[in-house]
């Protein structure tokens, strides 16, 4: 890759411009030296016939390594006022331009115009081509640089140009006609370290997360001391939900280069995801040291502390991000738009720290509008928006609290509830187990089975500052107050509490599967199952609509094995020709031969073979309202069944009591009535319900199952409940629950619950954990 370029270049113009003439007069001599050599040996480009020509050009190419780009623009331009068609001249004049900066779009445009007069005059040399592609890219002319590459690639192939042209791909976003060109590159010269990394991001972005793994290995072979290798690796395991060996890679990375901002950037996230709170303050901190404007390592900071308790640190922290405003026509970043959504979030519940959770209701406390633009990531423009109160300083922070200092009942309440949280991991690729998660999602269960067993007892609950016996929504809310506490940053709402105008436009929870070469894999699963309910809605659809050719409709789905295949089937028909959409329908159990809406599959294809392959559940207060009646009359009936199970303890009635509940839950996971978190808030209340009634799940979710897509792919209940019980390992449950503390009086606030979620458990390990 060495090249006529790659002096050594001295900053120079950076200086000015009077100290380059005196850099020029102390180098005079090393430069005359250095010229002769060059135009003995002919080492620049278009060397011509003529020694003292040869000579003169040499200087001003070592000029443009000193870094003395305006003194080689001078050089050649003299030489060009005697000979104005010498090539290399020109095509040094050119670099000299490119080499000045392309932040001055005059530079930019005078190299264009010197290299492209050189290809005038030189068609033949891809070195120039791949020169023009070089100043093209970072000019956003991507599609033009990319043709150049081509034409260079056509007159001389090389390894450094496929790399080149593939790096072009990759920003493009083109991953797997980049992941060809890495391929080409790496045939012709093995031992590129870089191109293997980029081979195996080609493969990341794509979602093929095994093949990356194995390219970034090639690349530590290649480069054992490659620091980005061992962050994408980290990067990649963390993908894949292995948190030990991520962290290893990253462990590797920052022993490399314990300075690696990236690589502590990315620790920190996957630190955070894994419940490991303090830890990942460690990696924020230490990136803001060596960044201290990083809006990622703020953000992320600030919300670390808000999850602990730390409130005054954590607004101090979000508060510089929301002073870090993004430039005029500057793109706003993620963290930029979430952090006022955070902080008045964090206001609200430092102020109901000590107010017990049973007089207040975060999602009728929160302004509707609020709520509807965080739930949907819009940018903090609200109308007429009262901030929350400031900071109270008689609320202090919440304070860590050892494992020893609660009860020993109290113990073992946190250890079962780890126990059960642990239960509720899915096996698939981009889930990270995250400890913080299963101790909340635990205690949530167990709280659940507490509530429903007092509700079955006729005992009243104490709700939203009332007494009265526990609906559903309540069953719902004991477990959405706990994934709510146990991550700050993601809105866990109720949606059918959203405003009125929000709720009638309809609320969208969109999943990509495959979106142009990025597939998803945390679904990749269902996609052989959701294609054969598209393919069957197909012949539905032509059989109605298109009988003449149904027979070459069904002759071309017998050939459709993957989604993409699907896309030379929508031009049958003039209205699927740009894509099509198929509804699938949840059948009532309430009103026999009732359905309802369930979820929306889209398939859209452009001209390039880019397919569009999403999912989504539209929440309209028509269909919310239909999913309640039916959910209604599920609670009503498990209630009456289980009042009758705690005074006899027939198999029949509890069998008949885990159908109702698996069947409650199946509509729930339907209707998908939250912002966020309704998979994991739903499988607690599974859990619960189920030990109220006196079983318990002994068996782990299979791998690859998601228990949210299990009930939304299920033809209705009774086929979702087989599936679930299949797994599920029902027992009866130890009678040492039944000795556990109560869940909501042990933590009957917002401070004695953040207080559960940061004590450390290890010693769990050494206890004898009473369920198993």
């Amino acid at each position: 890759d060495s090249s006529f370029l790659h002096f050594h270049e001295s900053d120079c113009d950076i200086r000015g411009s009077s100290s380059c003439e005196s850099v020029l007069s102390l180098n005079t001599e090393k430069i005359l030296s250095q010229a002769k050599s060059l135009a003995e040996q002919k080492r620049f480009p278009f060397a011509t016939d003529n020694d003292n020509t040869n000579e003169e050009l040499a200087i001003a190419y070592v000029l443009i390594g000193s870094g003395l780009y305006d003194e080689a623009i001078r050089h050649f331009s003299t030489m060009l006022q005697e000979e104005p068609e010498l090539v290399s001249a020109i095509y040094g004049r050119g670099i000299a331009y490119g080499k000045k900066g392309l932040h001055d779009m005059k530079n930019a445009e005078l190299a264009l115009f010197e290299l492209s007069r050189v290809i005038g005059l030189e068609p033949d040399h891809p070195e120039v081509f791949e020169q023009r592609a070089e100043i093209l890219s970072p000019l956003g002319r991507i599609s033009e640089a990319l043709s150049d590459l081509t034409r260079a690639i056509q007159l001389q192939p090389s390894a450094r140009l496929y790399r080149h042209r593939g790096t072009l791909y990759f920003i493009s976003e083109d991953y797997a006609t980049a992941h060809e060109d890495f391929q080409r590159s790496l045939e012709l010269n093995k031992n590129q370290p870089i191109a293997m990394l980029y081979k195996g991001l080609t493969f990341f972005h794509r979602g093929l997360l095994k093949e990356a793994i194995e390219s970034f290995k090639e690349a530590l072979k290649q480069k054992a001391d490659f620091v980005d290798a061992y962050k994408s690796l980290g990067q990649a395991y963390r993908e894949l939900g292995n948190f030990d060996a991520a962290t290893e890679s990253f462990q590797k990375a920052l022993l490399l280069n314990q300075n690696h901002v990236q690589t502590l950037q990315l620790k920190g996230i996957m630190l955070y995801h894994h419940g490991s709170l303090d830890e990942a303050l460690k990696n924020f901190k230490r990136c803001l040291q060596l960044e201290p404007y990083n809006e990622v390592c703020q953000y992320m900071k600030g919300l670390s502390h808000v999850a602990m308790g730390q409130f005054y640190e954590g607004i101090k922290a979000q508060t510089k991000v929301m002073l870090n405003d993004p430039l005029p026509g500057q793109k706003a970043s993620p963290e930029y738009l979430k952090v006022k959504y955070l902080r008045e979030y964090s206001r609200y519940l430092h102020a109901h720290l000590d107010i017990p959770l049973t007089e207040y209701n975060i999602d009728t406390d929160l302004p509707g509008n609020f709520k509807d633009h965080w739930a949907k990531s819009l940018p903090f423009l609200i109308e007429n928006y009262e901030e929350q109160p400031g900071l109270q300083p008689h609320i202090k922070d919440v304070l860590f609290q050892n494992f020893e200092s609660y009860k020993p009942d109290v113990q073992d309440l946190i250890c079962v509830a780890d126990h059960l949280g642990s239960m509720m991991q899915y096996e698939t690729p981009g889930f990270l187990p995250n400890k913080r998660i299963h101790r909340a999602m635990g205690l949530a269960t167990l709280e659940v089975m507490q509530a429903v067993q007092r509700t079955w007892a006729n005992s009243k609950v104490r709700m939203n500052g009332k007494t009265r016996l526990m609906q559903w929504r309540d069953m719902f809310d004991i477990a959405v107050k706990w994934r709510r506490i146990a991550d700050p940053d993601q809105p866990v709402l109720w949606l059918d509490q959203m405003p009125v105008r929000s709720l009638s436009r309809g609320f969208n929870n969109h999943i990509n599967l495959i979106r142009g070469q990025v597939i998803n894999m945390r679904y990749i699963e269902y996609f052989e199952k959701i294609l054969h309910f598209i393919k069957d809605r197909i012949l539905v659809y032509h059989s109605a609509n298109n009988p003449k050719g149904l027979l070459e409709v069904r002759e071309a789905l017998e050939k459709v094995h993957k989604v993409e295949d699907l896309l030379p089937i929508m031009k049958f028909n003039s209205k699927t020709r740009d894509g099509f959409t198929v509804n699938t329908k949840v059948p009532s159990l309430k009103d026999q031969g009732k359905e309802y809406d369930g979820f929306t599959i889209t398939i859209t294809g452009d001209k390039v073979g880019n397919i569009l392959f999403s999912v989504e559940t539209q929440t309209t207060e028509e269909r919310t309202q239909l999913y309640h009646a039916e959910i209604d009359a599920l609670y009503k009936d498990l209630t009456a069944k289980g009042k009758v199970l705690v005074l006899s303890a027939e198999l029949g009635e509890a069998d008949a009591v885990c159908n109702l509940i698996l069947s409650l839950v199946y509509y729930f996971y339907n209707l998908m009535p939250l912002s966020r978190g309704s998979s994991v808030i739903a499988y607690s209340v599974i859990m619960g319900a189920l030990m109220a009634s006196g079983k318990e799940i002994s068996g782990k979710i299979p791998k690859g199952k998601l228990v949210d897509f299990e009930a939304m792919t299920a033809p209705g209940s009774e086929a979702f409940s087989k599936i679930a019980r299949s797994w599920m390992n029902l027992k009866s449950i130890s009678p040492s629950y039944k000795t556990l503390p109560s869940v909501s009086e042990t933590f009957p606030t917002l401070r004695t619950m953040i207080e559960v979620l940061n004590t450390d458990s290890s010693h769990c390990f050494k206890k004898t954990i009473i369920v198993v």
